[in-house]
């Protein structure tokens, strides 16, 4: 599993313009299995995602389409999580 940190840049104020976009973007993740969460960091400083379901390398591509990301709006992050224990609600991510 995969969190992902979409962190602002100095393209912030072009957000506005480009937030269509990214939320079809945010709803094609959803609609595809991939992603589990969507969010926002606190004190305005980006977002979050958390994903499943897929490699690191499809969730790069992946990430390459989202028009905040292809418009410098913010910079992506990626931690990969090798899930070792779970609360049971959370069985579904695999150990």
């Amino acid at each position: 599993m995969f969190v992902v940190t979409l962190k602002f840049s100095a393209n912030k104020a072009r957000a506005s313009a480009l937030m269509e976009g990214h939320n079809a973007w945010i709803k094609q993740g959803f609609d595809d299995g991939i992603f589990l969460l969507t969010g926002s960091l606190q004190q305005s400083a980006g977002g979050a995602v958390l994903a499943h379901n897929t490699s690191r390398a499809d969730l790069e591509m992946r990430l390459q389409q989202d028009p905040f990301v292809v418009g410098g709006v913010v910079s992506a992050d990626i931690l990969e999580i090798a899930p070792g224990r779970t609360d049971d609600r959370l069985a579904f991510l695999g150990a």
